[in-house]
């Protein structure tokens, strides 16, 4: 079977130069490996996600010469594909509902704090403190019937003894020079949410879905989700998922030498083509050229 690639950005801004690599990277390496290139829209956040934006990202990589198989796959409308992997995770026992506002979880991280420092994820987030874990059944029952906002988390401690020794493979380098088996470490992110009471899922458990139900095999994508990678690994084995091949590559950085962000207009496509930068042009500013 051919490998497969996929692109798959989220219509909440224009897309920028770090775009442009990541969709590039893709496209080239489905032309030098025979593969296929999916685009997939992943437009599960419904009030930052817009129609002009989507339509923005079909006009901006035509532009780049990047074409892709049809019909795309949008998020937002297999949302029960994503809802029966939740229901599966919550039958082994792996999920409960956290009944905290992002408020309390930062009272009750400042109180963790007063006996030392409280553990953060990867991306800087303290881990969650709360005792959600402990209410009984009831008292979940309850709560969930009263109307009360919740988010569906992961049972980490559970999960990560169900299946120990994971690994991936690593064709690209993470950002610490990692390469080839990469041990993973889930448990570093803590109990991460995988749905919320008005959407059954996250970037977690929708990612891996959609990744397995579209048959990727190699996920070709910024190192800044080097290490969520670790979480998808896990998902992957508790859902019988098979495993892709993962290349993660360097991001394109601002002359600060941050993140870009699709706020930056000085990196958008839609600016840069205002100005005349052509295709060709990109690929040489990316070091593609």
């Amino acid at each position: 079977m051919p490998p497969v690639f996929r692109f798959a950005p989220s219509p909440n801004g224009f897309l920028h130069l770090g775009h442009a690599y990541s969709a590039l990277l893709n496209f080239d390496r489905a032309r030098e490996t025979g593969g296929r290139l999916l685009l997939r829209i992943e437009d599960i956040d419904a009030t930052r996600c817009r129609p002009e934006f989507e339509a923005a990202i079909y006009e901006d990589l035509a532009w780049l010469g990047i074409d892709w198989e049809t019909p795309v796959r949008r998020q937002s409308e297999h949302l029960a594909d994503y809802r029966a992997a939740l229901e599966k995770l919550s039958a082994l026992g792996l999920v409960y509902p956290a009944f905290e506002s992002r408020a309390e979880i930062a009272r009750l991280v400042a109180a963790c704090k007063a006996d030392g420092p409280w553990p953060r994820d990867p991306d800087g987030a303290p881990l969650y403190p709360g005792e959600a874990k402990s209410l009984p059944a009831s008292e979940r029952s309850r709560l969930i019937v009263s109307g009360a906002p919740y988010a569906l988390r992961l049972d980490m401690a559970v999960a990560c003894q169900r299946v120990a020794g994971l690994t991936w493979n690593e064709l690209g380098e993470g950002p610490d020079g990692e390469r080839g088996m990469v041990a993973a470490q889930p448990e570093a992110w803590g109990d991460v949410i995988l749905a919320r009471k008005e959407t059954p899922t996250s970037y977690h458990l929708s990612v891996v879905v959609d990744d397995a139900l579209q048959g990727v095999s190699e996920i070709v994508r910024g190192q800044d989700l080097f290490h969520a990678t670790s979480v998808h690994r896990l998902l992957q084995a508790l859902l019988d998922l098979p495993e892709p091949a993962y290349r993660h590559h360097a991001l394109i950085r601002g002359a600060d030498g941050r993140k870009l962000s699709k706020s930056d207009c000085s990196t958008g496509l839609r600016e840069l083509r205002a100005a005349g930068v052509s295709p060709a042009g990109i690929r040489r500013s990316v070091g593609l050229g």
